[in-house]
This record gives structure tokens, C-alpha cells and sequence, in this order.
């Protein structure tokens, strides 16, 4: 099972738990994103997230479906929130239920990486003094 979406709203974080656990899963394994209050030593203000939503679908779901294949996961939550967000606000979850535990790390770490990489999601960070586009990694 994989449940890909992208909301304007906040995110659930029980909710994205609860549709991932699976009775034959051994390993559960959550990724919270969340908005700091600072990067590089700068105050931030706010988050804004803009996406080209089929495409960002899309891709997701190409990471899901990876996950499924070559960790052998039950299920697999992506769930991410375009528009503002405040400091604490979650910006993306990713829960993946797996057989084992290890697979379930592995998995939850090559999801959130290669969203980065992958995904058409772009960042913009608000600070006191401005505002600056983030890469998609570093």
C-alpha cells in the first residue's frame, strides 16, 4: 500500500502512522520534517513551499514504489505541505513499514533523500533581513 499526497493544510502525523502500519510489519519507521527556527545562524521566519503537483505526484511515488521493490515494504506515507508554513510546522512525513527493522531505516532514509533530490519542491526561506530560494540539496 502507498499513499502519496500533497497538502495546503497541516499535516497528520497519527493519521500518516496509523495507514502505514501493517500486522506483518516488524519494522515502522517515521521521518518528520519539520520548519527550524534558524539555518546558518540566521533567524528564520517562515517557510514557503511551492510544488508542480502531478509532476511532484508522480515522482513520489516512483520513491514509493522503489521502497516497495527493493526493501520489500508493506507500505510506504508521503505525505508533503506546500504554502506557508510557521516555525514547528511539520513540512513532510514519510512512514515505511517493512518485515525488519533495518530495511525500514534504510528505506525512510532513501525516501526523504531522494525526495530532495528528486521531487519538484521548492523551498523559500524568510528571514528578518530577506528571503532566498533553497537548492533542493545541498
Amino acid at each position: 500500500m502507498t499513499d502519496i499526497q500533497i497538502f495546503d493544510t497541516p499535516l497528520d502525523t497519527g493519521k500518516c502512522v496509523d495507514l502505514a502500519i501493517n500486522p506483518a510489519s516488524g519494522g515502522n519507521t517515521a521521518f518528520i520534517g519539520t520548519v527550524r527556527e534558524q539555518t546558518k545562524g540566521k533567524k528564520v521566519v517562515k517557510l514557503e513551499f511551492e510544488s508542480y503537483i502531478p509532476m511532484a505526484i508522480s515522482e513520489m511515488q516512483k520513491i514509493a514504489d522503489t521502497v516497495v521493490e527493493r526493501w520489500k515494504a508493506y507500505s510506504v506515507v508521503i505525505h508533503h505541505r506546500v504554502g506557508t508554513l510557521a516555525i514547528g510546522e511539520v513540512a513532510v512525513i514519510i512512514v515505511v513499514a517493512t518485515p525488519h527493522r533495518a530495511a525500514a531505516f534504510e528505506a525512510c532514509q532513501y525516501a526523504i533523500d531522494t525526495l530532495k533530490e528528486t521531487v519538484p519542491i521548492w523551498k523559500k526561506e524568510f528571514f528578518e533581513d530577506g528571503e532566498v530560494w533553497v537548492a533542493a540539496h545541498p
